[in-house]
Parts: structure tokens; C-alpha cells; sequence
């Protein structure tokens, strides 16, 4: 197939990127710039120019493909809901260009999405219109144009994606922690975070965009619930800082703007998609990584 795969560049997209090449598929890579250009050209791509504030430029490169993999989005969490709102657009102007057809479209949303409720595993059969989670309109665009224009859609949800470079929320948390020379977690450090390696991440998407079921979703999740407290105290070692317990007021001012995320507790299951896609993930665990962080 001839796959568009928006964020090409980024940390998953480049890891999709040679798997999809890998299994003999055409890749038409988004870049906005020419550094972007170049690496993707390097890795045996073709480019395409466009950004992620100009749908019609996705819209346009969807249009010259079999399938689309939809990767990109702007992480800047200080303007998450705004982010949210233009992913939602995004998925629009790709999903116009599929509109009628059988050619897959697979969004990216957040493994939590699945949740039944606090201290319960998310799972892939369910969709939680409810959550506050902003991001929940990524899969609302996505059921919307399979509703009415017949578009192919199916998803891939997200845990903490990580390696020894990057580790989803994680990754803010350690800049505060060096900023503040101490690693905090909040009261008792239970809540759990679901994590998957970025290897077996990417394989989930090239099995996702090869089966393309409409309507399908997949949790790329290969631990279901990794404690913050756990998180903490491998971080703790890595960085060589102490590691505290916070109160609620306290965990306000270490945090900052990233207080929402540090006391999430999304356990998720991966059940469904191991049997349907027959995806085992084989890489590091979470903990191995920040053991072993690259500084």
C-alpha cells in the first residue's frame, strides 16, 4: 500500500516509518520542514510538505493514498485542549479525502479513553464519550465520519510510549524533577500508568493499518499498570535526587501545569488486541527505560 503516515518525524511516526517499509509498503512521510524532508528522505520515504495547522494540506496528501496513519499531534501540554480541538480538525480534512471508500484511516486517541471507571483496566471494546479527557474528540471526529461519510476508520490508543529518550507524561515530569532536585509522586504513589516500548508501539500500527477493520480499536499496551511510586523511585535513582511523597497543596506547586497528569490512574488492558492482531510486545519494560535514561 501507499500509506501517508503524519507524523513521520516524530518519536512513534519514526518508528512506524520503518516498519511500514520494512513490509513492503510506500510511505509518503508529513514534514514541515527541511530538516524533516531530509530525514525522511533518508529513511527511504517520500515527503510530503504540510503542517498540522493547515488541514487542507493533510486532506491533500490523504487523497494520494491507500491508507493513512495519523500520528501527529502537538504536545504542547500548556495548550492541550486548544491541541485537542485541532487534532479533531485534522481528523476531518483526512477522513474527507477517504470519504466513500474501503482505504483505512488509523487515528491515534489515549489508552484511558476505555476506562469503565476509577481502579478499573480501560479496554478496547469501550468508548467512554464521558471522560473529561479533551482528547476523547479525536475518536468523536473519527465515529462521526465513519457515521456519515462511510470513511474506514479504526484506532490505535496510546499508553506511555517510551525508550530510554522519551516516556510519554513522563518525559515533563523528569524536566521538573532536575528543575526542582527532587522526584515527587502524590500521597502514596498508587495510581498507575499503562506503558508500552515505541517498537512495539509501531508494530501495533502496521498491524492495525493491514487488517484495516472499520471501527476497530487497539490498545497498544504491553504493561497494563506501572505505579507512580515505582516510576518515582526508578527516576530517583537515575537522576541520583530524593524522592518524596507530596501533599495534595504540594503537588500543585512542584507539578505546575502538569499537576493534572501526575496522579492519573489508567490502567489498561491490551486482551483484544493481542488476540486479534496476534501482537505480542517483546520490548523493555517501562522501568528498564528510566533506569536507563539517556542524559
Amino acid at each position: 500500500m501507499r500509506i501517508f503516515l503524519t507524523g513521520a518525524t516524530g518519536f512513534i511516526g519514526s518508528h512506524v516509518l520503518p516498519q511500514l517499509l520494512e513490509a513492503g509498503h510506500q510511505v509518503l512521510g508529513l514534514s514541515r520542514s527541511d530538516a524533516g524532508a531530509k530525514q525522511l528522505e533518508a529513511a527511504g520515504a517520500e515527503v510530503y510538505r504540510g503542517t498540522l495547522e493547515d488541514p487542507a494540506t493533510l486532506r491533500r496528501g490523504a487523497e494520494t493514498a491507500d491508507a493513512v496513519i495519523h500520528c501527529a499531534f502537538d504536545h504542547d501540554f500548556s495548550r492541550f485542549v486548544e491541541n485537542c480541538q485541532k487534532d479533531k480538525r485534522n481528523i476531518e480534512a483526512l477522513a474527507e479525502a477517504l470519504a466513500g471508500s474501503t482505504r483505512p484511516l488509523i487515528i491515534t486517541s489515549g489508552s484511558g479513553l476505555g476506562s469503565h471507571g476509577p481502579g478499573t483496566l480501560s479496554t478496547e471494546d469501550f468508548f467512554d464519550e464521558a471522560d473529561p479527557n479533551p482528547r476523547k474528540s479525536s475518536e468523536q471526529a473519527g465515529d462521526a465520519a465513519a457515521a456519515s461519510r462511510g470513511v474506514n476508520v479504526s484506532y490505535v490508543r496510546l499508553p506511555q510510549v517510551h525508550d530510554t529518550r522519551k516516556q510519554g507524561l513522563i518525559t515533563p515530569l523528569i524536566e521538573i524533577a532536575r528543575a526542582k532536585g527532587r522526584v515527587g509522586y502524590v500521597g502514596e504513589g498508587k495510581s498507575r500508568l499503562a506503558a508500552a516500548h515505541v517498537n512495539d508501539v509501531a508494530r501495533v500500527y502496521k498491524l492495525a493499518v493491514e487488517r484495516a477493520e472499520p471501527g476497530a480499536r487497539y490498545h497498544a499496551v504491553a504493561e497494563e499498570g506501572v505505579p507512580m511510586r515505582d516510576i518515582a523511585e526508578a527516576l530517583g535513582r537515575s537522576l541520583s535526587l530524593p524522592v518524596v511523597s507530596l501533599s495534595e497543596r504540594e503537588a500543585e506547586e512542584h507539578f505546575g501545569a502538569m499537576r493534572m497528569f501526575a496522579d492519573l490512574d489508567m490502567p489498561a488492558s491490551s486482551a483484544l488486541t493481542r488476540e486479534k492482531l496476534g501482537w505480542e510486545p517483546t520490548g523493555p519494560s517501562l522501568l528498564a527505560d528510566l533506569e536507563n535514561l539517556q542524559r
